[in-house]
């Protein structure tokens, strides 16, 4: 689980370090900070982080975690928003990876983030989330460890407002749902009109059995004597095609090291369709080769499933950066893709 989006109360989630957007003073600040400090055992903690003493801006500290179900709290003062002419951008940056670093430091393999300064702090949400993206993002690319980055609801988790709403138009749009009773009806709309446009109604009874013309002479023998490449078979002929190495592809597809090995040693390997949509992603494959890949799993990109067309709405901008891809299907309320 290299790194997933989560909707939770931070001081309930169970990870080797949590992270607390601290006061520069050692006391216990308003919001998310608050919530920690009463969790983890106030007395306690506030003690702890007396003895740290004062902090900078996007320094870190360590201290037990006392009552909560980690074994560390690194505390990093988040920059506070005058609007983006202060260095805060780098600032915020660097809260993510100095934390990053220090859990690295301490040996945990997982870590939970709050979003830094997107509270009392007032740094814009939708430029707080682009930054933890992009600085977890960056760390995993040559280390690893699972990241939650932890919202408590969705409402309070911005996205850029002209990519939501060009976004949801394409839903709009393409949802077969809103237009259809089911999706049977929509794929017996699609299959008349390619009838009546390549045949008149003389012709029809032939183009629903074209066999009788002789276009289909094989048996079932031969041709289940001559299966396509697998899933795990074209995967692998991808990879090589474009130069790629594993720790390129795992990482890019947001996988962990051991999912990937599992892949690797299995030639029969089934995916599930957000590791197989999650690698797509990775290769940077087009709409034909992403419908051609989930293909060998048995899967199919549906005009019935928000989180399809979300992918597909990417893909066809070949825009491939998967936690930017995430954070609106989790925005949609849609499952995120490899982790």
């Amino acid at each position: 689980m290299p790194l997933k989006i989560v909707r939770n109360d931070i001081t309930k989630v169970k990870a080797d370090a949590i992270v607390n957007s601290a006061n520069k003073n050692p006391i216990c600040g308003g919001g998310t900070e608050y919530h920690i400090y009463q969790a983890a055992g106030y007395d306690n903690l506030l003690k702890a982080r007396e003895q740290v003493g004062a902090l900078n801006v996007a320094e870190v500290a360590v201290t037990p975690a006392f009552a909560l179900n980690a074994k560390y709290i690194i505390h990093t003062v988040g920059p506070m928003w005058n609007g983006g002419v202060s260095g805060e951008t780098f600032a915020l940056e660097n809260c993510y990876t100095h934390a990053l670093e220090k859990a690295k430091e301490l040996g945990c393999s997982s870590i939970a983030f709050p979003l830094i300064s997107s509270g009392v702090f007032r740094f814009p949400k939708d430029s707080a989330l682009k930054i933890a993206l992009k600085a977890i993002g960056d760390f995993l690319q040559t280390n690893e460890i699972d990241v939650q980055l932890v919202v408590f609801d969705r409402k309070s988790f911005e996205v850029s407002e002209d990519l939501y709403s060009d976004i949801h138009a394409y839903i709009d749009d393409n949802y077969v749902q809103d237009k259809y009773d089911d999706v049977h009806d929509y794929v017996r709309q699609r299959w008349n009109e390619r009838v009546f446009a390549y045949c008149d109604i003389e012709e029809m009874s032939n183009a629903v059995a074209p066999e009788a013309d002789g276009l289909h002479t094989e048996s079932l023998d031969d041709i289940l004597a001559k299966p396509g490449e697998t899933f795990c078979d074209k995967l692998f002929h991808l990879i090589h095609e474009k130069n790629l190495d594993d720790v390129d592809v795992y990482k890019r597809a947001n996988l962990d090291r051991k999912h990937f090995s599992k892949i690797r040693s299995n030639v029969d390997y089934k995916p599930t369709k957000k590791t197989a949509l999650a690698l797509a992603i990775a290769l940077h494959l087009n709409l034909d080769e992403t419908a051609d890949l989930l293909s060998r799993a048995g899967l199919a990109l549906s005009p019935s499933n928000k989180g399809d067309l979300i992918v597909s709405y990417f893909i066809e901008r070949e825009k491939y950066d998967i936690w930017e891809i995430n954070s609106y299907l989790f925005k949609f309320g849609q499952p995120s893709l490899g982790a």
